[in-house]
């Protein structure tokens, strides 16, 4: 039998990377850390953690391991959720979402929620992917908004066991200039005819993105600014201070004197999608995740419409 504790005590060495820090998370000693570890490798015959002068590591069993940890978390964290419905009678859903996609998607889909389950008592929480993917997986979280670039879900290595990642929309990421800027009127620009140019960026994750993007076109970027909204970094263009690389889920709302141009292929792009625990579906997450997909729809057939 493997004891409980002793995964939640391996999850919390997996997160922190050292015994030190995972006692302190946890309000153990590092002794009672080391030994719940050692009893965990005695019990399954193997060795989970790699231990080294630089901190500890985890071995194959050991990634095994905290995946079935953040697997029995999750059931345990649905069973309480479950217990807690009985006694209010009303379902709970907590959703996490990234600012832009919430702002886009999530209001007219929890409308339809709230029509088709009105008993439902919904809390939005907003978090970048590398922070609600993991709460998913431990059950904190029923569904995510979320997104990636190129590559796989972010996380470490083989932290997305369990999930079920639904892709909803690509977001291609738009040029954003002044539109007295010489090359305001093209249809369409390549990285390399903005080397020269200086940059105001929405997002760390947009920035890191464009300088590997520049990195391939042979030049590295001035980036005079970063923000966490993208609104406030295309007022920083229309303001002459750069211009800016914003999603194109984020071009709304519209900003006086600025021009939006395309990047020709191959352009980077966001991926968005819906993470949820696999294996994990009740009604109310059902006809969350179909409304979300209406909401893609309903703007895709806006923007036919706008372009007609």
């Amino acid at each position: 039998m493997i004891d409980v504790q002793r995964l939640r005590v391996l999850r919390a060495v997996a997160e922190h990377g050292s015994f030190n820090r995972a006692a302190a998370a946890l309000r153990l000693t590092p002794s009672a850390v080391s030994q719940h570890v050692a009893a965990l490798e005695r019990s399954l015959g193997a060795q989970v953690v790699a231990r080294s002068t630089r901190g500890v590591s985890l071995t194959a069993a050991g990634r095994i391991m905290v995946g079935a940890a953040e697997s029995v978390a999750a059931e345990l964290e649905h069973a309480r959720r479950q217990i807690d419905r009985i006694g209010s009678g009303r379902t709970q859903l907590t959703v996490a979402t990234f600012t832009s996609g919430g702002r886009l998607l999530l209001p007219g889909a929890l409308a339809r929620l709230a029509t088709a389950h009105p008993d439902t008592v919904v809390h939005v929480r907003e978090h970048e992917p590398e922070d609600s993917l993991p709460l998913v997986r431990r059950g904190t979280v029923d569904l995510a908004l979320a997104y990636h670039f190129d590559g796989p879900l972010p996380g470490r290595p083989g932290p997305n066991a369990g999930l079920a990642w639904a892709a909803l929309m690509d977001d291609p990421l738009h040029v954003v200039l002044p539109a007295a800027h010489r090359l305001a009127d093209c249809e369409a620009l390549e990285l390399t005819e903005l080397a020269e140019e200086p940059w105001v960026l929405g997002c760390l994750k947009t920035e890191a993105y464009l300088r590997r993007y520049a990195e391939h076109a042979g030049f590295a970027p001035e980036v005079r600014g970063t923000t966490t909204d993208y609104f406030f970094a295309r007022s920083l263009v229309a303001a002459g201070t750069g211009i800016s690389l914003i999603p194109s889920i984020a071009l709304t709302p519209e900003v006086p004197g600025l021009r939006t141009v395309p990047i020709k292929p191959p352009a980077p792009t966001r991926h968005i999608g819906i993470a949820t625990i696999r294996r994990r579906d009740h009604p109310q997450l059902r006809t969350l995740v179909r409304a979300l997909r209406e909401q893609v729809t309903q703007r895709a057939n806006a923007d036919r419409g706008g372009e007609s």
